[in-house]
């Protein structure tokens, strides 16, 4: 009778959710940026970062197009080594857009980039995966598809990523393809493209124009590039040429150094700062070089390592101030900005990794973000996607997307009737105020549990991890993939068949 009653709460409580979980378009944020660093602070970061450039300068390893464009640019170029004069890098950077549209293959799931918009996508590019029952393991396609499919029934992410998890099962030079299909048929949101090389992005491109049509793509962004510089000071032609690619298409890119404070950038998050200034701002430049217009993204992955083992910290103190500062260098500059979601360095979905993970993605939130990556799966320091960590995460994102909207202060808001039928020493649970607000005015999560112990023992006694790995299997099973022309997906398929030929 006890298990039953437990049955029956948890039915209706799932049914609850049904009715009030919807999809969470792009957010907008009604918190104010914090700006931690001052206007001399920020100065001082530039001139710094800019006093790099032109006196020590960066390489750009493999590609020697971008040499000849740096140097009929007017930047010093010796061998590799770039070296650019005072104005050039402000100059090239103005190009790039402060806004911009990021289509969907649904045109409801389209984001806008910049300003006070908040774009949510999970992990990126993970070689492992993992799950309570199978373990830590190498990812398949089978893989990848079913984080496609969960990032589509999210009701939180407004962003498909791309590679959930590397698929080992394929061929390493045409995989991309499998991974772009994908993405592109079990979801309808916004995607990434490959960056593996230059034919990679070519393909992504050219899926893209099946998908949106050849004149679509020719004016607007449809698909998005994941660069990141070599840190310290360094592009490298495995990166150079999907810049290129993409910006000659114009497609967007999201231009992230790799810092990691002590280890490939300076120990102290001034010096950090200076060279993610730098780095990236040469990555927004190119672009601007080979196609004025590019619509990018200012990107920070910016985190210490641990002093005692080399090992890269997530979700600490330290990466949260990188954060903030960043956000304003971008802001500064003029460009939208990415920064971290939900990291963490355990090595399972415990407390360490909602500890982690909370400290990553609230301050992303208060550095004004306009796209946060990683936002779910995200496990051992990027490197492995878990289903189970997937579906915690949503929680973080939830309560992100609530915290975002801030505090409404309508009529109804302010609840004077509620006062009014109420009055002194009674409680509001039945008055009509609380009952047209009850669905919406408190989050509702979807696997934490906030019953007495009582009905948490008699609805089965599972922990978070166990209720998220009932979820994940759940949303898989009831899955069905958003509607696709079939004369699309016909010649999507062509198009792989042909290319896997060569």
């Amino acid at each position: 009778m006890r298990q039953a009653l437990g049955r029956e709460r948890a039915a209706r409580r799932q049914s609850r959710l049904k009715a009030s979980l919807r999809q969470c378009p792009f957010l907008t944020s009604n918190i104010p940026p914090v700006n931690l660093l001052s206007d001399e602070g920020l100065s001082t970061l530039e001139d710094h970062a800019l006093t790099l450039l032109r006196d020590i300068g960066m390489d750009f390893v493999g590609d020697r197009e971008t040499l000849e464009l740096w140097h009929d640019a007017g930047a010093d170029v010796a061998g590799e080594r770039v070296r650019f004069p005072d104005g050039l890098i402000r100059e090239l950077c103005r190009f790039a857009p402060k806004q911009f549209t990021y289509h969907a293959r649904n045109p409801k799931c389209s984001v806008e980039i910049g300003g006070r918009h908040v774009v949510l996508a999970p992990i990126h590019g993970a070689p492992f995966v993992h799950d309570i029952e199978r373990g830590r393991r190498y990812g398949t396609i089978q893989d990848c598809d079913d984080f496609a499919r969960l990032a589509q029934s999210s009701p939180w992410l407004q962003h498909a990523g791309g590679t959930g998890v590397e698929p080992v099962d394929l061929p390493v030079d045409t995989r991309h393809l499998d991974i772009q299909y994908g993405v592109i048929r079990y979801t309808d949101k916004p995607y990434f493209g490959a960056v593996s090389s230059e034919q990679s992005s070519l393909d992504s491109i050219e899926m893209s124009r099946i998908v949106f049509g050849r004149e679509f793509v020719n004016d607007n962004v449809v698909v998005m590039a994941c660069l990141n510089s070599a840190s310290p000071l360094v592009w490298d032609g495995t990166m150079l040429a999907p810049l290129k690619a993409y910006a000659r298409n114009g497609q967007a890119l999201k231009i992230t150094p790799f810092t990691m404070a002590g280890a490939s950038s300076p120990v102290t998050l001034a010096g950090t700062l200076i060279q993610i200034y730098a780095e990236a701002v040469t990555g927004i430049a190119l672009a601007q070089l080979v196609h004025k217009g590019t619509p990018v993204i200012f990107g920070n992955f910016g985190t210490p390592i641990d002093m005692q083992s080399g090992a890269p910290t997530f979700g600490g103190p330290e990466a949260a101030l990188l954060q903030l500062a960043a956000g304003q260098l971008a802001r500064r500059l003029g460009v939208p900005y990415r920064s971290a979601g939900c990291y963490t360095s355990s090595k399972v979905a415990d407390a360490q990794s909602g500890m982690e993970s909370a400290l990553s993605i609230l301050p992303a939130i208060f550095a004004g973000s306009n796209m946060m990556q990683g936002c779910a799966g995200w496990l051992e320091g990027g490197l492995v996607n878990s289903y189970e960590k997937f579906i915690q995460d949503e929680e973080l994102l939830g309560a992100i997307a609530v915290i975002t909207r801030g505090i409404g202060m309508q009529q109804d808001d302010l609840a004077m009737d509620a006062f009014d039928e109420v009055g002194p020493a009674n409680h509001f649970l039945g008055c009509a105020h609380t009952q047209r607000h009850f669905l919406t005015a408190v989050h509702r999560s979807a696997i934490v549990d906030n019953n007495s112990f009582e009905q948490w023992q008699a609805e089965g006694g599972l922990d978070s991890i166990q209720r998220a790995n009932l979820a994940w299997k759940k949303r898989l099973r009831e899955f069905e993939a958003p509607s696709m022309d079939p004369a699309i997906e016909e010649e999507l398929e062509a198009f792989m068949a042909k290319r896997k030929q060569k």
